[in-house]
């Protein structure tokens, strides 16, 4: 599967993964001490939502474009809008842009706070140095995410986040990034570790969680989204959570009920979230 993201940009998938992510920094920003977010394929950091790409296929419609328009009782408001003050930010003034991860983490992070984000692709890498300007908390490293795993983990601050969001481009995608999590997670097991994944068939998740609990994980949330209907395209997603922040998992429960009726596309629409662990 090629995942370029400037086509799916503010999608079904990426409400799901930009929310969590910003739970997640939520919680890591209660405690005063520094927190580091590494995060290892990071893509160009803001899209046009209005552009070439995201325009031929509109999928951010049936995404932020939805979750904007709902009408949201106070309790999602609430556990939204960490990330929703950034979207809309952004689309102030006429604009129509859409964070990625990395952008929408430096405007989450306090002045303490650092980031890493690593994307190999000279184009995409040339415009996240731009979107992440010069922001002296953030740095831009051209460096292919698998070795970034390896390289930055662990942080100085002992205390973070590592997203990790690779294009799903090559077969052997879920058996990389099992073995790069078992690998980074000797260094760092105490690390906030957040995965994402697209859902085409249930082997390789269901591969990946396998050998992430043959490893011994104390605490991994499984979350996942499935939009239904009978179009072509991407209709489910999936999230690994490794060290959950204490109240995320109840936080996405809530969320998920929200979000289901909110995103569906037809039959076959629904949500899991699994406890595996100590969590």
């Amino acid at each position: 599967m090629n995942y370029r993201h400037a086509f799916h940009a503010g999608n079904f998938a990426d409400v799901l993964k930009h929310a969590t992510l910003a739970r997640i920094l939520h919680h890591l920003s209660e405690k005063p001490a520094a927190f580091r977010v590494i995060d290892t394929h990071a893509g160009a950091g803001l899209y046009a939502l209005d552009g070439p790409e995201a325009s031929r296929t509109g999928e951010w419609r049936d995404g932020i474009g939805r979750v904007r328009d709902a009408a949201m009782p106070p309790a999602i408001a609430d556990l939204l809008a960490p990330y929703l003050e950034v979207v809309t930010a952004l689309s102030g003034a006429g604009a129509h842009l859409y964070p990625g991860s990395p952008l929408l983490a430096a405007k989450l992070m306090r002045p303490q706070d650092r980031l890493v984000a690593c994307e190999l692709e000279p184009t995409a890498a040339a415009a996240l140095a731009h979107a992440l300007g010069r922001d002296a908390r953030a740095k831009t490293v051209a460096i292919d995410g698998w070795l970034a795993l390896k390289a930055y983990i662990p942080p100085k601050e002992r205390r973070g986040l590592v997203l990790i969001d690779p294009p799903f481009e090559q077969p052997d995608e879920f058996h990389r990034l099992a073995h790069g999590i078992v690998n980074a997670l000797r260094k760092w097991p105490t690390g906030v570790y957040l995965i994402w994944y697209p859902v085409k068939d249930r082997r390789g998740p269901e591969t990946l969680v396998e050998t992430l609990a043959a490893a011994g994980l104390p605490k991994l949330l499984r979350i996942a989204l499935d939009v239904g209907g009978n179009g072509d395209g991407l209709r489910a997603t999936g999230l690994l959570v490794i060290n959950p922040p204490w109240r995320l998992a109840d936080e996405l429960a809530v969320l998920l009920d929200w979000l289901v009726p909110v995103l569906s596309r037809g039959t076959g629409a629904g949500s899991r979230l699994d406890r595996i662990g100590a969590t």
